[in-house]
């Protein structure tokens, strides 16, 4: 299954370089609303949340009466999904709230992942309401909009984490924006290491490449390639 990402950031859709370099941008959310409104599922992402510089919860609520989105973007409590989900968001995605070293004084059963928060949120939410995302830079674990990195591999957050959600997000962020290929490889071993739905993102450059990760029961996030038209949604 193709899921189109929509990213916003300064009131705009924008397509990034490995989250930095700003390539495309659109205001025209009409023209994108009608393209996307026969997709089951569009993934909604608030950058300048994720990078802690601001918001687009206005816009972010609009597109949650008008699509079938999954949101997600520096979501740091139970309350900031419940949140989302009252404003019409189908489901919710935590990513860097779940990873870092413990504070000092808490007591955790994982030095790197806080399992505690996972299932208070699975608690709170509702697994079938959380999409965890794992996202990685050179190997690791990429959080805070990718600037920072924790010393785990997605194979291992993956395995911990297995229990608390209904789907896995995985986003190869060397690959991000260039429209170069998703490494099929890496694929092959989160699917492996994950019986809950899986979802990548990171380079897809072509419906072969959708059509291939279909085949192994991955599901594509595509921003680059069908924003600048190379591929047809």
């Amino acid at each position: 299954m193709l899921i189109p990402s929509i990213d916003l950031m300064g009131g705009r859709i924008v397509q990034l370089v490995q989250g930095e370099k700003l390539k495309l941008a659109f205001d025209d959310f009409e023209y994108w609303i009608e393209r996307f409104s026969k997709y089951p599922v569009v993934q909604l992402i608030d950058l300048d949340a994720a990078m802690r510089q601001g918001e687009n919860r206005a816009l972010i609520e609009m597109f949650c009466k008008r699509l079938p989105c999954q949101v997600g973007g520096g979501l740091r409590t139970a309350a900031d999904g419940r949140a989302l989900l009252d404003a019409g968001a189908r489901r919710v995605i935590y990513g860097s709230s779940l990873f870092g070293a413990a504070q000092e004084g808490e007591a955790r059963r994982h030095k790197l992942i806080s399992l505690e928060f996972a299932e208070e949120l699975k608690k709170t939410l509702g697994e079938e309401a959380l999409v965890f995302s794992v996202d990685t830079k050179g190997g690791q674990v990429a959080v805070k909009g990718w600037k920072d990195s924790v010393a785990l591999t997605p194979e291992e957050a993956v395995t911990w984490l297995e229990d608390y959600c209904a789907a896995f997000l995985y986003t190869h962020v060397d690959t991000e924006g260039t429209m170069t290929g998703f490494p099929i490889d890496v694929a092959a071993i989160l699917r492996a290491t994950t019986a809950k739905q899986l979802i990548v993102a990171g380079g897809i450059k072509e419906r072969a490449e959708v059509d291939a990760l279909d085949a192994m029961g991955v599901d594509a996030v595509a921003g680059m390639a069908v924003y600048s038209g190379a591929m047809e949604a």
